[in-house]
């Protein structure tokens, strides 16, 4: 059983990896790696399943707690679903109003990450290494790919929920980017927003489906090939650095909400460019109603250093991994 102390920290980290799913670019499974608690939330997912029911019958409500280390995954869910409700909407207005300044400071935080988990490999040798290319080659094609439109069925929520999921748990590979990609990102959000009980419950559903299923092969990734499994996760992170690089210029636009009053103009896909191109005033940012477009240099540097720090920080304060 876990103390208050122990409690409250969990259900901190959980609110963080909450606060990072919410964002197209930065993953939740990040946090957990980082913060210590990755491989642990692998094997209480992996541990859900026929053991519990066992342990259900032969110890009751208390011995099937115990099987599956319910404090720990209810503490984190509890804090992940905390900040999910009380955050997208700051998370996205910010996004929308600030986006130079809140992409620096992930871009600090995932760019450090880089750093922290690449030391957790213990040899680094030719299978590394090249696990290592192949994430970031993963992670970049993945930032490079050109955003799908949604469909309007249930079938198609329960399937983004399912691979949404497993990008999630993954570092550096964000779920909320493969859904943006999916087409599916703007609708969930909704959703969400509008608490729409079908689609929340249908796509929660998927969530569940390919959590339990993705989990039992990560972990058996780690167990059998750890440096190997570390390595392209640390690969994951890298390429990912060009999803969250601050300066962006956007190349296509749709509307939002057709026919309805708030119809309007957004973003839709878009290229990094250098903090010096991003200030010069496109075609399509006049569409947007954009006339100035300041790179914010300074700030957006300041606030990489203060999510650099911050992870500094967390990884100091986490609990030493074996």
């Amino acid at each position: 059983m876990m103390n208050l102390r122990e409690r409250v920290k969990l259900f901190l980290k959980g609110m963080s990896m909450g606060a990072a799913d919410v964002v197209p670019g930065v993953s939740g499974g990040t946090i957990a790696f980082i913060s210590g608690i990755y491989e642990e939330l692998l094997g209480s997912i992996k541990s859900i399943g026929p053991d519990t029911l066992k342990a259900l019958r032969q110890g009751g409500f208390k011995g099937a707690w115990q099987q599956a280390n319910a404090d720990f995954l209810v503490t984190l869910v509890a804090g992940i679903g905390t900040s999910i409700l009380l955050l997208v909407r700051p998370i996205t207005w910010a996004l929308a109003e600030h986006p130079v300044l809140i992409w620096g400071f992930f871009f600090g935080l995932i760019a450090t990450s880089v750093w922290l988990c690449g030391k957790l490999v213990k040899r680094w040798g030719a299978g590394p290494v090249f696990g290592m290319l192949v994430g970031a080659a993963i992670a970049l094609f993945i930032g490079l790919a050109e955003p799908g439109t949604a469909s309007d069925s249930l079938a198609f929520y329960f399937m983004a929920g399912a691979i949404a999921i497993c990008a999630m748990i993954l570092p550096g590979i964000s779920g909320s980017f493969i859904l943006l990609l999916m087409g599916a990102y703007l609708p969930v959000m909704t959703a969400v927003k509008g608490f729409d009980l079908p689609v929340i419950a249908v796509f929660s559903t998927g969530c569940l489906f390919g959590l339990m299923a993705f989990s039992r092969l990560l972990n058996w990734m780690f167990q059998r090939h750890h440096d190997l499994t570390v390595a392209t996760l640390t690969g994951f992170l890298l390429g990912s650095l060009y999803i969250v690089w601050p300066w962006k210029q956007v190349l296509s636009t749709r509307i939002v909400h057709p026919g309805k009053p708030d119809e309007h103009l957004e973003p839709f896909i878009t290229r990094s460019v250098w903090p010096g191109d991003y200030a010069t005033i496109t075609e399509i940012d006049t569409a947007l109603g954009i006339t100035a477009k300041d790179p914010h240099i300074l700030g957006a540097v300041v606030l990489a250093l203060v999510g650099a720090s911050l992870l500094l920080v967390l990884e100091r304060f986490a609990p030493p991994r074996a």
